[in-house]
């Protein structure tokens, strides 16, 4: 399973080999295939508004959005599953954990995990669905914190 990390953020103050960790990990977590890949990119917050009013028609920034590949299909001969792109505005992050009081770390952890959740299937457009993936989001970060 291959995650690719890039910053379109100069300089990028942040660990990218951070989010290729978590997010292999909550990828063996969910059982994705080992021919899985997925890219993770950190925006600025003018590209995180621009991402979000162009494909949500929502005004403003956002902190994560998942865009899946439109039609993910089984691997053949080994060729690679392309899951995805998972976009982060980490200056959004970072106002959410002072508003939260929790560390910019663990902020930007759920957000990838939920990002990364998005892409395999979960939701939260119902109270029901949202509950039942903000517990997978605590069950692969538990685990993460634990390894």
């Amino acid at each position: 399973m291959q995650v690719s990390a890039s910053s379109h953020r100069e300089p990028e103050p942040l660990s990218l080999d951070a989010f290729v960790r978590l997010g292999e990990f909550a990828l063996r977590l969910e059982d994705v295939p080992d021919e899985a890949e997925l890219s993770v990119a950190l925006v600025e917050v003018e590209e995180m508004t621009h991402l979000n009013e162009q494909y949500r028609g929502i005004a403003g920034p956002t902190d994560v959005l998942s865009f899946g590949c439109d039609d993910p299909c089984a691997s053949v001969g080994g060729e690679p599953i392309m899951l995805g792109d998972v976009i982060i505005a980490p200056a959004v992050a970072i106002a959410q954990a002072m508003e939260l009081g929790t560390t910019v770390e663990a902020e930007l952890n759920l957000l990838l995990v939920h990002g990364i959740l998005h892409l395999l299937g979960y939701d939260h457009e119902s109270d029901e669905d949202a509950a039942v993936m903000q517990a997978r989001e605590q069950v692969v970060l538990e685990a993460y914190a634990a390894e």
